[in-house]
């Protein structure tokens, strides 16, 4: 059983956890992920691992409350015990490439913080545009500019930075400083598939991080199984990182609304049982 450190709110519906996890954080790279099982009648939680701290053995996890099993855990207090098994999936590669540019939007800059780090400890000049609907949703935008060169933010409604989208700010990018050596994108697959088919015809190598798309994590229920090459790949064994010229974007988000029935309904149960989606902002229960 791991024990739950601390628990903080950082913007609306994000919590992060800190999780005293020793053998995990010892061994944890970036891009890999741990399952997270709150009880016994619970469902694993695929979640990638935000930040470690091997000396203290813990490690920590940027949480969006959006559905059931997200929302209870974020009524967890610290002291709280759950089990949670990793690291798990293949980690990031990290060589010296020359400007590697980092493309997070809204819950996909958590595990985009540790990439960033190490491409950063690589050698790489690190370029990070970091995107959500309302500056409140530009999540963990300070630690990501501590481990970059340069950082762009950007907002669908102007509140910060520049007014528009993340492929918005990429290609003004481009136009005024060249292809990079590498793009990693990780946010909704909607601005994944945006980012992969702007760097395509530019020759522009591009990695993406498929981990919304999981369930069991394990590679056992088949509901994270994309299409990259032509060929079928499973997300949490495979993966979660792809080349983005070669994956299925249609395919990826056709599957990813497979269970919105089911999961809207377990949501409103949820809802009806308890009161937390009446808690203030920063108040944690």
């Amino acid at each position: 059983m791991a024990r739950l450190v601390e628990v903080a709110s950082i913007a609306p519906q994000f919590k992060r956890f800190v999780v005293e996890a020793p053998e995990i954080a010892r061994k944890h790279r970036a891009g890999q992920f741990v399952i997270v099982l709150l009880h016994d009648h619970g469902e694993r939680i695929p979640l990638t691992i935000a930040d470690h701290d091997a000396a203290a053995g813990t490690i920590t996890l940027v949480v969006q409350e959006v559905g059931k099993s997200t929302m209870e855990m974020g009524l967890l207090e610290a002291g709280a015990e759950f089990h949670v098994v990793g690291p798990l999936g293949t980690p990031t590669h990290v060589e010296l490439l020359g400007t590697c540019v980092c493309v997070g939007g809204g819950a996909g800059i958590a595990p985009l913080l540790p990439i960033a780090r190490a491409l950063k400890q690589a050698g790489n000049r690190v370029v990070s545009i970091l995107g959500g609907r309302t500056a409140e949703l530009v999540i963990l935008r300070d630690e990501m500019s501590a481990t970059s060169d340069e950082t762009i933010l950007t907002t669908d409604d102007g509140s910060l930075g520049r007014k528009g989208f993340v492929t918005h700010a990429l290609d003004g990018y481009i136009a005024d400083h060249g292809a990079p050596a590498q793009v990693i994108a990780i946010g909704p697959g909607v601005m994944m598939k945006a980012v992969a088919d702007m760097t395509r015809p530019l020759g522009i190598p591009t990695v993406v991080s498929l981990n919304t798309i999981m369930i069991d994590g394990t590679g056992m229920c088949g509901g994270c199984r994309v299409a990259v090459g032509g060929e079928s790949k499973f997300v949490c064994v495979d993966g979660p990182e792809f080349d983005a010229h070669q994956v299925d974007f249609d395919l990826l988000l056709k599957r990813q609304r497979i269970y919105l029935k089911q999961e809207r309904i377990a949501r409103e149960r949820f809802l009806a049982q308890h009161t937390c989606q009446a808690m203030p902002f920063g108040e944690v229960k």
